[in-house]
């Protein structure tokens, strides 16, 4: 069902859902303001009102005085000369993303493009017609969408239907003529925080979900390792002030319920390891962390982040030639994100350990056939270590990074898009650890010396993995049964467990099914593989209510 942007702006799980698939239309209010902000822009240069990148250079060339006559070469020479980015293209959901944030910003009537500009953005987004864009090289915001600008014109190139195309071959194909672009719309075209707005969309959904399945997974690693479920109890919980906490605690106590292997040991440890007994405390707090970050996303996607805007009336119109392209906000959100993500995958890794510690977990040793010729998850448990530091690493603040560029005229950088492919990599990194972890608390399961059975909860999740892959015994390589469990964490939601709660998307989104946001994002795919950003979005059911307000 198409995603309308109409006179609300859209919303994080609506660009998500564009993202997975979903066709963008614009309502006729949203193609009124479009046309608006058109005229604004003509007046100007009619009247030769001095603005930024309508009648001037860029950058430090900002007080070069641009003629009429140059305007046009100007806008394509815009798209030129910033279409600099390197590395791997992103894939079909990032770029979709992007391209769903820069109509959403165009919508607001504060660009000044034509609304045959934006008409070719749609066209090309749900033709799945998509630029290709290098991944790499922006500091800010520019050079992405110079790449995807550059189909709108004839030139750079696209796949489509699984080739590689020439942009100009590519919008003959769909019926649509290269564009000559006029004053402002190179500049447009490229500006603003669309880049890292939708980038950051598809964390928010990516992370959500991940955090969904790191709260069952790590019920199937507490179950195996007998913990004491009075690490859960609702009213000691209830004394931290956190609504992440009380949420996990919560989906922990459901997924953990009538559980008889945990009845058998009630009372035989005063206290569990942290990696255990914190599972609402870390988890939680990921989840409070991504509630502020999907506020900042929704008021990006909400705010006017051109430079220049134009505003005001034919008669009078206004430039505000200001710093609204900058995204400090969404940076340091992206970053706080990072690490949130990366520290619920690090305590992963540690219930992990312990389930492939004989000397703690009371389990055969690596969860391997006895005997000493098989080692089972040893070396697992070494590549999720690898992971940790990994994502320790990437973690590090990209918003501090700051930079120098265009002569000393952009003097300091936040490096927000950066932020959120980081961000994007960590969360990639994290559901391979959770992926390892899920296979081996259902190998633990196998393994019980306790007779007692599983929480019904617990036992589906280990039904579904066992639908997957069999019990290991060093019969096959290990990397394709965690290929496997990767994929299923990335691509699809854990059983539900009722009442599970989910963040809240805000009150301009509506989803069909049990009411929980995610259940519509469930097709919006994890990062293929690290360092590679991106993947095609997968069928599914759920889908996103279509109008945005």
């Amino acid at each position: 069902m198409a995603v309308i942007r109409s006179d609300r702006p859209l919303d994080w799980v609506q660009v998500a859902a564009i993202a997975a698939g979903e066709p963008l239309e614009l309502s006729a209010d949203a193609r009124s303001r479009i046309r608006a902000a058109r005229v604004l822009v003509e007046q100007i240069v009619e009247r030769g009102i001095r603005a930024y990148g309508v009648n001037t250079g860029v950058g430090a060339l900002c007080d070069v005085i641009v003629s009429p006559s140059e305007q046009r070469t100007l806008s394509r020479n815009i798209l030129m000369s910033h279409a600099v980015g390197v590395g791997a293209p992103l894939g079909v959901a990032e770029t979709r993303a992007i391209m769903a944030a820069a109509v959403n910003n165009f919508a607001h009537g504060h660009s000044g493009i034509r609304l045959e500009v934006a008409d070719q953005l749609v066209a090309l987004l749900n033709a799945d017609c998509l630029p290709e864009v290098p991944a790499f090289g922006s500091v800010g915001y520019l050079s992405h969408m110079a790449h995807i600008a550059l189909v709108c014109i004839g030139e750079g190139h696209v796949r489509y239907r699984g080739e590689r195309l020439k942009g100009r071959d590519a919008l003959q194909l769909l019926g649509l003529e290269p564009l000559v672009l006029e004053a402002k719309e190179g500049l447009s075209l490229i500006n603003g925080t669309p880049c890292v707005t939708g980038l950051a969309a598809l964390a928010l959904a990516r992370a959500a979900r991940l955090l969904d399945w790191t709260d069952v997974v790590g019920a199937m690693s507490f179950e195996n390792l007998r913990g004491q479920l009075a690490a859960f109890d609702e009213d000691s919980l209830a004394l931290r002030i956190s609504p992440g906490l009380n949420l996990v605690g919560e989906r922990m106590r459901t997924a953990l319920a009538d559980s008889g292997i945990l009845a058998a040991v009630v009372g035989h440890r005063t206290q569990d390891p942290l990696s255990m007994r914190t599972i609402p405390h870390v988890h939680g707090a990921a989840r409070d962390v991504l509630t502020g970050t999907a506020d900042v996303v929704n008021r990006e996607l909400a705010s006017i982040t051109d430079n220049p805007i134009v505003a005001g009336t034919p008669e009078n119109p206004r430039v505000y030639s200001q710093a609204h392209a900058v995204g400090a906000s969404i940076a340091l959100a992206m970053d706080s994100l990072a690490t949130a993500i990366a520290q619920v995958a690090a305590m992963a890794e540690r219930r992990l350990d312990r389930l492939v510690n004989p000397l703690v977990s009371g389990l055969p040793a690596f969860l391997a056939e006895p005997g000493g010729t098989c080692s089972g998850f040893m070396i697992a448990q070494y590549t999720a270590a690898s992971l940790v530091a990994q994502n320790r690493r990437l973690a590090m603040p990209a918003s501090l990074d700051g930079g120098i560029t265009s002569g000393l005229q952009e003097d300091h950088l936040c490096h927000a898009t950066p932020a959120a492919l980081k961000a994007l990599e960590i969360v990639d990194n994290a559901g391979r650890i959770v992926a390892i972890e899920l296979l081996a608390a259902a190998q633990a399961y196998d393994l019980q010396s306790i007779d007692a059975p599983r929480a019904p909860h617990t036992d589906a999740l280990w039904q579904r993995i066992r639908r997957a892959v069999p019990t290991y015994r060093d019969d096959r390589p290990l990397a394709d049964d965690m290929s496997i469990a990767f994929r299923i964490i990335a691509d699809e939601t854990p059983p539900p467990l009722p009442n599970p709660g989910t963040i809240r998307p805000g009150p301009e989104a509506s989803v069909n099914g049990n009411g929980a946001a995610l259940a519509a994002l469930a097709n919006v795919t994890s990062v293929g593989a690290t360092g590679k950003l991106g993947a095609d979005a997968a069928a599914n059911d759920g889908r996103a209510t279509a109008h945005a307000g």
